[in-house]
C-alpha cells in the first residue's frame, strides 16, 4: 500500500512559545477541527492529547516535545508541540530541526517574553519559516497593539499583520483577516466561524493593514512588484505565492490572530499552513556533512534522520525520525553511517501522542517513528546501503547547571549507572561526568526545573532513589614565589635499603620566562597537564651527583603530589622544577627511593612558595526584562561577581559578569524565584584566578581537618 500522502501534501509544523502561551491547547483545536478527536480535552482536566505523561499532567505544563498530525483539506499536518521553558530547549532545537514551519505564540496578556527571544535565535540559525499567532486575545488583559509593537521590536518589520482582533478582552468573537478582507465572526462555542463583510468603521482601518501587507509581499518579488505597479492590486492567489517564497527565504513573518481556548481562529491559520507554508520539497535541499545537497524526493534514496528518541516501558526505544529522501517501507535495511550498523525497520508508525498507529510506507517530507533500533542514536542518519549520507547533526546548548548525584541506597551505584546512560541517550543536554578529581559523580543539565524532571524519571522509571549534592569546586594550586629545598630519603631494615637525596628548586611559571639564573641547565621537559597550565621539568645536575636514570623517579613523585596538591588536595598548575643537586648511594639508591624522595622535596619547597589556591571563574550572562535589571545585578554581586557591563538584546537587558563557580550553585532556582521566571542565564569557563586569602584560609583548614580525621580513623 503506498504512503496515504506525498510529499508535497505533508506539512510539519513545530509550535513554539514561552511557557503559557498555549501551544498545547491550540493543537487539541487543531486536532479537534480536523476531527480527529471528538472532544477537546484541556490542561487543566489533564486529559489533552499532547500532554500525556503523568508527569506534566502533575506539573500542567509541556516537558517534552510530542508529534501529532492532522487530516486537513487533502493535507497531512505533522504539529510537533513543544515545551515553553527554556530548561527544556534540547527538546526544542531538535523539533525545529525537522520542521518546515514554525508557528509562535504569543500570549496577548504578557506580550514577547523572554523564552521567545531564545527561541527566536534558534529559528534564525535554522532558517524556518515562520508564523506569529497572537493567542488569549480573549483575556481580559488581553493587548493585541502592544502584542505586535513588541513583536516588530524583537523579531523586525518583517513581521506583518494578516488578521487582527475587532475586539478583545472577554468580549473576543470577530477576526478580521486583512488578506482575505473578511470578517471571521465566532459563536461563544467557538469552531466554524461565519464570514462576514468588514463592518464600515473598520474598512479604512483593514484597507490601510491590506495595503502594507500587499506591499511587504510585493517588496520579496521582483515579478509581483511589477504587476502591483501595473494593477495597483494583488489578488489572493498572488499574495499566497508571495508569501511562501517570503516566508521559504526567512523574510516576511505573517501573524494571525487566536483564542486557542475558545476554540477561536484555529481552522484559519490551518488553512493557512495547507495553502500557504512550505512542504518539505518546497525548503532548500539539505546540504550533507560532505557538502552535497540531498533533495527531498520520494525517488531519491532512502534517507531518514533520527532527532529523538524515547524509552517506553514494556516496549523499548522508539526513535522518531523524518524522511529527508526517497521512501520508507516497513521490513527495509538501512545502514547507520555513523556507525556503520544496519538496521531493519521492522515496524513504522505515525504518531499522536501516546498512541501509534502502524503504517507501511512513509515518504520523503514526513515525519514518523520506529522501534527497536539497537545501534542508533539522535542525529544519526541512516540510507541505503551502498550510499554515504550524513546529514548535518543537531548542535545541542552546553549545560548551565551542575550537581553532584548518588544513589541512597548502597548497592544501587549500577543501577544509577544504567538510569544515567539511559537519561542521556533520550536527552543529549543532559551530561554525566564521572569526576576522579572530585571523586563524585557529576551531572549537568539546564537548570532546576530540568533537573527535577532527571529525578522524577530515575526515581519512578528507573526505581533508584538518588540524593543530590553541592559538586566539589576543581579549585587549582600554584606557587607565587621561588623556594628551595633538600629532601633526603632514606631507610634501613635489614638487606637492601633505601636512599635518596634530591634538591629542588620550584618557580611559578609563566609563558616566555628566562631559563633557571644561577643553574646550569642539561635538559628541560614540557608537560601539558591534562587539567590545564604546565609544569616545566628541568634537569641541572652537575658532575653526575645523581644518575640521569633516576630522573624520571623524581619527575614522578612529583607529578604525584601535583595530583593531590598540598593546600586542598587539588591539581597543581604552572609550575616549574629544577633539580639542580643530590646524592645517591652504589646499593641502596632505586627508582622508588628518589621518587619519595622528589615527591617530598617538592611539597616541601610548595608550602614554603607562598602557595596560592585559585578558583574557576565563569563569564555569566543574564537576559532579563529591564524592570528587574537591578535585582539581577543586586544577587549577582552578593557571589563575589564582577558585574562588566550591561548591553540589550532585543528588548530585554542583558547582564554580563564574571562569576567564582563557587557561587553560582543554586543560581537557576535563584534566579526564578527574583524575576518568577521572566530570565534566562548562560555561563561558560573563562579562567582561574586567585582566591580570596580569608577563602583560601577557610578551605585550608577544613582540608586538614578532614585530612586529620581521616589519619585518625
Amino acid at each position: 500500500m503506498a504512503a496515504e500522502f506525498d510529499t508535497s501534501h505533508v506539512k510539519n509544523v513545530v509550535l513554539l512559545g514561552h511557557a503559557g502561551s498555549g501551544k498545547t491547547t491550540l493543537a487539541e483545536c487543531m486536532l479537534f477541527e480536523a476531527g480527529l478527536i471528538s472532544r477537546r480535552g484541556s490542561i487543566e482536566e489533564r486529559n489533552t492529547v499532547g500532554d500525556y505523561h503523568e508527569l506534566e499532567q502533575e506539573r500542567g505544563n509541556s516537558i517534552f516535545s510530542k508529534l501529532m498530525h492532522t487530516k486537513w483539506r487533502g493535507y497531512k499536518i505533522n504539529i510537533i508541540d513543544t515545551p515553553g521553558y527554556d530548561d527544556f530547549v534540547g527538546e526544542v532545537i531538535s523539533a525545529l530541526r525537522v520542521a518546515d514551519t514554525g508557528v509562535m505564540l504569543l500570549n496577548a496578556s504578557m506580550g514577547v517574553e523572554v523564552s521567545s527571544d531564545v527561541i527566536w535565535q534558534y529559528t534564525e540559525q535554522f532558517k524556518t519559516p515562520m508564523i506569529f499567532a497572537v493567542n488569549k486575545l480573549d483575556h481580559e488583559k488581553a493587548d493585541f497593539d502592544k502584542t505586535v509593537q513588541q513583536a516588530k521590536q524583537h523579531f523586525g518589520s518583517n513581521v506583518v499583520v494578516v488578521q487582527y482582533p475587532l475586539q478583545q478582552g472577554e468580549g473576543f468573537h470577530c477576526i478580521i483577516d486583512v488578506l482575505r478582507m473578511t470578517m471571521y465572526k465566532f459563536k461563544d462555542a467557538g469552531g466554524k466561524p461565519e464570514k462576514l463583510d468588514i463592518p464600515e468603521e473598520e474598512r479604512s482601518k483593514a484597507d490601510q493593514l491590506h495595503k502594507e501587507l500587499i506591499e511587504a509581499v510585493a517588496s520579496n518579488d521582483e515579478s509581483l512588484m511589477e504587476k502591483y505597479f501595473d494593477k495597483g492590486e494583488l489578488d489572493e492567489d498572488e499574495m499566497k505565492s508571495g508569501l511562501k517564497k517570503a516566508m521559504i527565504n526567512h523574510d516576511l513573518f505573517p501573524l494571525f490572530c487566536l483564542s486557542a481556548e475558545r476554540n477561536m481562529g484555529s481552522g484559519r491559520l490551518m488553512g493557512f499552513i495547507d495553502n500557504v507554508c512550505p512542504s518539505a520539497n518546497e525548503m532548500p535541499a539539505q546540504i550533507t556533512k560532505s557538502g552535497s545537497p540531498l533533495p527531498c524526493d520520494a525517488n531519491g534514496p532512502a534517507s531518514i534522520f533520527i532527532y529523538k528518541t524515547i524509552s517506553e516501558p514494556h516496549v523499548g526505544d522508539m526513535s522518531f525520525f523524518k524522511v529527508y529522501s526517497g521512501t520508507i517501507k516497513s521490513g527495509m535495511e538501512l545502514v547507520n553511517e555513523t556507525t556503520g550498523a544496519s538496521e531493519k525497520l521492522n515496524q513504522l508508525f505515525i504518531v499522536e501522542g501516546n498512541k501509534r498507529n502502524n503504517v507501511n510506507e512513509l515518504s520523503a517530507g514526513d515525519i514518523g517513528a520506529t522501534l527497536k533500533l539497537k545501534n542508533t542514536h539522535i542525529n544519526n542518519t541512516l540510507h541505503d546501503k551502498g550510499k554515504n549520507i550524513e546529514l548535518q547533526s543537531i548542535q545541542f546548548p552546553p549545560p548551565n547547571m551542575s550537581i553532584a548525584i548518588e544513589a541512597a541506597k548502597k548497592g544501587e551505584e549500577e543501577k544509577l549507572a544504567a538510569a544515567l546512560h539511559q537519561l542521556k541517550e533520550e536527552d543529549p543536554t543532559v551530561l554525566v561526568e564521572v569526576s576522579s578529581e572530585l571523586r563524585q559523580t557529576i551531572l549537568y543539565c539546564q537548570g532546576d526545573m530540568h533537573l527535577a524532571v532527571i529525578k522524577w524519571k530515575i526515581e519512578h522509571l528507573h526505581k533508584v532513589d538518588v540524593k543530590f549534592s553541592r559538586p566539589r569546586i576543581p579549585y587549582r594550586e600554584t606557587i607565587r614565589r621561588m623556594s628551595e629545598s633538600v629532601y633526603r630519603h632514606k631507610k634501613q631494615s635489614g638487606g637492601a635499603g633505601q636512599f635518596g637525596e634530591v634538591h629542588m628548586r620550584i618557580e611559578p611559571w609563566f609563558e616566555g620566562m628566562p631559563d633557571p639564573i644561577g643553574l646550569n641547565v642539561r635538559g628541560r621537559d614540557v608537560h601539558e597537564l591534562a587539567w590545564g597550565g604546565k609544569l616545566v621539568f628541568y634537569n641541572c645536575i652537575v658532575g653526575g651527583a645523581i644518575d640521569q636514570r633516576f630522573l624520571p623517579s623524581i619527575l614522578k613523585g612529583v607529578m604525584e603530589k601535583m595530583n593531590e596538591g598540598p593546600l586542598t588536595g587539588s591539581y597543581v598548575r604552572d609550575i616549574r622544577v629544577s633539580i639542580f643537586d643530590g646524592k645517591m648511594h652504589p646499593v641502596d639508591s632505586n627508582d622508588i627511593s628518589f621518587k619519595i624522595a622528589g615527591l617530598m622535596a617538592f611539597k616541601q619547597a610548595f608550602q614554603q612558595a607562598d602557595p596560592q589556591l585559585m578558583e574557576p571563574i565563569y563569564n555569566v550572562e543574564v537576559l532579563c526584562p529591564e524592570d528587574i535589571t537591578g535585582s539581577v545585578m543586586g544577587d549577582l554581586q552578593t557571589r563575589r561577581a564582577i558585574v562588566e557591563g550591561i548591553d540589550s538584546e532585543g528588548n530585554f537587558t542583558k547582564v554580563i559578569a564574571k562569576v567564582p563557580l563557587a557561587e553560582m550553585y543554586d543560581y537557576s532556582s535563584s534566579l526564578r524565584s527574583i524575576t518568577q521566571g521572566r530570565a534566562k542565564f548562560k555561563m561558560r569557563f573563562h579562567e582561574y584566578i586567585a582566591v580570596p586569602f580569608e577563602i583560601q584560609r577557610k578551605l585550608t583548614d577544613e582540608y586538614n581537618k578532614v585530612a586529620k580525621e581521616e589519619l585518625v580513623a
